[in-house]
C-alpha cells in the first residue's frame, strides 16, 4: 500500500506538507501543490479516512444543505462556504433540500449516517422546535430566515433593514408608488414575512401609505415568477413607478417582463432586488441590490461549525449579516 511517506519521497517534500497539501490547508505554494498532486496521481496513493476518524473522532467533512443548486445565490454561497471550510482544514458534501421538510430532514440523517462532523442547513420547513433537529446529535448552524428561537448557531440575512434600506432608496429617488413583488406574507417567520416587514417600515419612514394591491404575489421565487408578476402589474393598469423585489432572481424575472410591456427601467419604473447575486451587474441594465455579506456569512457558518466540532461550550445565538445598498443603472 502506498503511503504517506511513499508520496513525500516522490514529490520531494516533507509528509507535513503532503499532509497539508491533502487537508487543503494554506500555507503551500501553487509550484508545490502541483508537484505533490501529481505524486499522489502517479503513486495512486488513497488517504485511509477510516483510520484517521478512529483517531481522531472526525471525517474532516462538512455538509452544506440548500434549497436549490441552480438558483445563483445559493451557487454563489457554496463557493463561498467550500472556500472557507478549506481554509480550516475542512471538505464540503453538498445536498439539495428542494426547500420541502423531507428534504431537510434527509439531510440530517445522511449527515448523521454518513458522520459528518457538522451540518449547515439553509432551512426552509424545519423550525427550532422539530425534534429532528434538536436530537441531530452532532453540531448543526442554521442558515435562512425561520425563527430558531436561540437554540442553534444561526446565520441570518439582513431581512428587515436591508428591505426597509431598499424601500427608502426608492422613495428618494422620486418613487411614491413603490410595488412589492413577493410572496404573499403569513404566519410564521421566513424570508416573505421579513422583507415584507421591511418594506412597511421603509414606506412609513418616508410617510408613504401601504397599498395592499401593489404587492404583487408569486408562485415561485424564480424568474418566471417575476416576469409574470411584472405582466400582472403593468396590466392592472395601477401607477407603479418603484418596485422591490425580494430576491434577485426575481428581479431578473421582473426586468424581463416590464421589458415585455414595453416598459424602461429606470425611465419609467426603477427597479431594487435584494442578495446582490455576480449576475446582477453584468445585466442591461444592472441592478441595484442588497448586498449582505456573503463571504462573511459563509465565514461565520463554518467557523461556528468548527467550533462545535472543537468543543460546544458557549450558548447558541442569532448573528446576523452586515449589509451594504448596491446602486447600479435600475435605480438611477
Amino acid at each position: 500500500m502506498v503511503t504517506m511517506e511513499d508520496v513525500a519521497r516522490l514529490a520531494g517534500v516533507s509528509k507535513m506538507t503532503v499532509s497539508n497539501v491533502v487537508n487543503d490547508r494554506e500555507g503551500v505554494s501553487d509550484l508545490v501543490r502541483r508537484r505533490v498532486l501529481e505524486a499522489i496521481r502517479q503513486s495512486g496513493y488513497r488517504l485511509n479516512v477510516s483510520a484517521r476518524s478512529l483517531r481522531s473522532g472526525r471525517t474532516g467533512v462538512i455538509g452544506l444543505a440548500v434549497p436549490e443548486v441552480e438558483v445563483p445565490y445559493f451557487g454563489h454561497l457554496a463557493g463561498l462556504v467550500i472556500d472557507a471550510a478549506g481554509r480550516r482544514g475542512y471538505h464540503v458534501a453538498i445536498e439539495r433540500t428542494g426547500a420541502a421538510e423531507a428534504g431537510e430532514a434527509g439531510a440530517l440523517t445522511r449527515s448523521r449516517v454518513l458522520q459528518f462532523d457538522a451540518l449547515i442547513l439553509s432551512a426552509v420547513a424545519l423550525d427550532g422546535l422539530d425534534e429532528r433537529l434538536t436530537g441531530a446529535g452532532f453540531p448543526v448552524v442554521m442558515l435562512g430566515e425561520r425563527d430558531f428561537g436561540g437554540r442553534f448557531d444561526h446565520v441570518a440575512m439582513p431581512n428587515e433593514e436591508g428591505m426597509k434600506a431598499a424601500t427608502v432608496h426608492l422613495a428618494d429617488r422620486g418613487c411614491r408608488r413603490i410595488g412589492i413583488v413577493s410572496g404573499v406574507p403569513r404566519e410564521g417567520v421566513n424570508v416573505v414575512t421579513r422583507r415584507y416587514r421591511g418594506y412597511l417600515d421603509g414606506l412609513a419612514e418616508r410617510g408613504l401609505s401601504a397599498d395592499p394591491p401593489l404587492l404583487f404575489p408569486l408562485d415561485g421565487m424564480t424568474m418566471e415568477a417575476g416576469r409574470d408578476a411584472a405582466h400582472r402589474m403593468v396590466d392592472s393598469g395601477l401607477d407603479v413607478d418603484g418596485v422591490v423585489a425580494v430576491t434577485d432572481t426575481v428581479a431578473l424575472g421582473v426586468l424581463r417582463g416590464l421589458a415585455d410591456r414595453g416598459l424602461r427601467v429606470p425611465g419609467d419604473v426603477r427597479l431594487i432586488g435584494f442578495d446582490d447575486v455576480p449576475e446582477s451587474r453584468f445585466l442591461v441594465p444592472s441592478l441595484s441590490s442588497v448586498a449582505p455579506d456573503h463571504r462573511w456569512m459563509a465565514e461565520k457558518a463554518v467557523e461556528l461549525a468548527v467550533q462545535r466540532v472543537r468543543g460546544p461550550l458557549r450558548p447558541a445565538g442569532e448573528h446576523v449579516a452586515p449589509f451594504e445598498l448596491v446602486v447600479r443603472e435600475s435605480t438611477r
